[in-house]
């Protein structure tokens, strides 16, 4: 999203970081109405914008940190996700995997999968194949995640099989 910001909103993230500070808003709360009502910036373009501004020269969490912190007690979920990015990564030299707190987001233009340990004993995986219906261990994903169509989940390293990078393969082509 950042990096669409410019061109979704006609401004750049330090534009924005001007006119906030300017606006005498200091509240997340308060500068995402600001910028919605004042500017007509949609919801999340203005919740990332806020974000940014309030968290501006905070030093980020480190990818490896944020990753490693996700399989603290899920020790042995952690092969998984290793396979998962390995497999991934020879898609090519577009894919991203950009970690949050809870899960990884997989991205080459835009967000095509996800990668989360959702228990100790199980790592889910969002796929964005929004035009495909759900069969055998494809399922729909439902309430568990709206930024993907379909969930897939996975208790062994061997469940990271052909079948799943196909699908996989499938939705970062369409990305």
């Amino acid at each position: 999203m950042l990096a669409n910001l410019p061109e979704k909103t006609g401004k750049s993230i330090d534009q924005w970081s001007r006119l906030v500070a300017k606006s005498g808003a200091t509240k997340h709360g308060e500068i995402v109405k600001w910028l919605k009502t004042e500017h007509g910036v949609t919801h999340g373009y203005a919740s990332l914008i806020a974000h940014q501004v309030l968290n501006a020269g905070a030093e980020a969490p480190d990818d490896d940190a944020l990753v490693e912190a996700q399989y603290v007690g899920k020790d042995s979920l952690r092969p998984i996700h290793d396979a998962l990015k390995a497999r991934i990564s020879t898609f090519g030299d577009d894919v991203e995997f950009a970690p949050r707190k809870t899960y990884v987001s997989v991205r080459r233009s835009k967000q095509f999968a996800l990668i989360q340990p959702s228990t100790k004993t199980r790592v889910d995986v969002g796929i964005k194949l929004p035009d495909r219906g759900a069969e055998g261990r494809l399922e729909d994903s439902g309430k568990w995640n709206t930024m993907v169509s379909h969930r897939v989940r996975l208790e062994r390293e061997d469940d990271v099989d052909d079948e799943l990078v196909g699908w996989l393969r499938e939705a970062y082509d369409r990305a």
